[in-house]
């Protein structure tokens, strides 16, 4: 999560936290650089690697478990730098005319998402493949694209005032679908692993929807609460995808369970008058606003945690821990706070553990006493006219990409076939690139820690 265009969180220095596409490792960028940690224990957290090279890290993103990271600094907003982080080697970079606003990758596409573009690269070389152009106006880099290689989808809003969703393919760049969502304009966006689901959220955070991502049919709809101007920050489904968890400007965090609800049959009605004003409002359904039918019908929280903050930007997760399953919940205060979860019976979940990721070398468990609120920070003169349209990106290869490919770690590989390029509705293709420097012709060899195949590729 981005937080370095919401001002960060001046106390702990943090301008984004992130989970990887599968929950093992944390990414933290801050002002004095970016670290990587792993997220194979609870009581401790292994640094996987730390840079103070590069100042006031705005994104950072890794690339599953492999040494892949992209990188964006506050200095060179418009600059994505893609670095073999083992090796200590920038593999390449590219310059856009507008700032970066976030970064999506999975095993196949990279993409770039701007205020009103996003760029489509292709993971094997780096190249561009395609751009989405004169999208709704999207300040805060809202996307989500899914990891499943076979469903590779991008979503991305579709309006700046209600709540539709665009989804395109991003293997064969044709616009699949538009999805009506919300009437309100969106908040958050989370594929589930398959690729499978689409969870969304509205600005006004008081329903949560899950719809299927191929035909746009909703699925599930669940009500977070009745409060109004509730900021939903993140969405993210479990790896099984049968949770889904919510967090906000509020100190709860929501886990749903997403199962079809149980019709009761005649023999197990609930007894007295709690059964007798259920089976009333279920006969009167009929003569109710739609709006309150709606309500009866919306699944509620199957779990929830309670954060020792509210107000502050932060990111959720469920992960599987030591074989068990666990809540994560990173945030702007720079901790890492991990809960226990029980997917059979539900109810609170308990803090276990909180870990500082924000560098400090006091490791002691601060509380958090008081809700702060992250105030907008002004644009500089490097960050672009806001609205305006890009155009394409500048390249610029690093000289030791031949020998950073070489030098990779090598495993099983797996070959990634050519997408089409036909061009789908309402976006354009990019021809020729502006480029200082030919892009490179050797693929990307990523070392997955052999937990997966890498993407490998011969050289042309």
């Amino acid at each position: 999560m981005n937080l370095a265009s919401e001002g960060g969180d001046p106390s702990s220095g943090v301008f984004f936290v992130n989970f990887n596409q599968n929950v093992t490792s944390l990414a933290v960028g801050t002002k004095s650089g970016y670290k990587l940690y792993s997220l194979g224990h609870v009581e401790q957290l292994d640094q996987i690697y730390i840079n103070e090279e590069i100042k006031d890290v705005c994104i950072v993103e890794r690339h599953f478990s492999s040494s892949l990271v992209a990188i964006v600094s506050l200095s060179s907003p418009r600059k994505l730098k893609v670095c073999h982080f083992k090796k200590g080697t920038e593999i390449c970079n590219y310059s856009y005319s507008n700032t970066i606003l976030a970064v999506k990758l999975n095993r196949l596409r990279l993409v770039v998402c701007l205020e009103e573009s996003l760029y489509i690269h292709n993971l094997r070389d780096m190249k561009v493949l395609h751009t989405i152009r004169d999208t709704p106006p999207n300040p805060r880099g809202l996307c989500s694209l899914s990891i499943n290689t076979d469903r590779c989808y991008l979503a991305y809003p579709g309006s700046s005032t209600i709540g539709e969703v665009q989804i395109f393919d991003a293997n064969t760049l044709q616009t699949k679908l538009m999805i009506p969502a919300h009437d309100n304009p969106l908040a958050a966006l989370a594929f589930d692993p398959n690729g499978m689901k689409l969870a969304t959220a509205s600005e006004k955070g008081t329903v949560i929807r899950v719809f299927g991502a191929s035909d746009g049919q909703k699925l599930y709809e669940f009500r977070r609460g009745m409060k109004r101007c509730v900021n939903i920050y993140s969405l993210s489904f479990s790896e099984d995808s049968l949770f889904l968890c919510a967090s906000s400007n509020t100190e709860t965090v929501h886990i749903f369970k997403l199962e079809n609800p149980k019709e009761l049959k005649p023999t197990e009605e609930p007894q007295g008058w709690i059964g007798y004003f259920g089976r009333a409002l279920m006969n009167s359904a009929s003569y109710l606003p739609s709006q309150v039918t709606e309500m009866f019908s919306q699944g509620r929280a199957f779990a929830t945690v309670h954060l020792p903050f509210s107000g502050l930007k932060n990111v959720c997760a469920l992960a599987i821990i030591q074989k068990c399953p666990r809540v994560l919940v990173a945030s702007a205060d720079g901790f890492l706070y991990i809960y226990n979860f029980d997917p059979i019976e539900g109810g609170d979940c308990t803090l276990i553990k909180q870990h500082r990721v924000d560098g400090c070398e006091d490791d002691k468990v601060v509380p958090v006493t008081a809700a702060t609120s992250i105030s907008p920070v002004s644009s500089g003169g490097d960050l672009g006219s806001p609205g305006k349209t890009i155009e394409n990106p500048t390249y610029s290869g690093a000289t030791s990409y031949a020998a950073a490919v070489r030098g990779a770690d090598t495993g099983s590989s797996s070959a990634v076939s050519e997408p089409t390029t036909s061009s789908p509705p309402k976006t354009k293709s990019i021809g020729s690139i502006g480029m200082s420097e030919t892009p490179p012709k050797s693929s990307l060899r990523l070392d997955d820690d052999n937990e997966f195949p890498p993407v490998t590729h011969k050289t042309d």
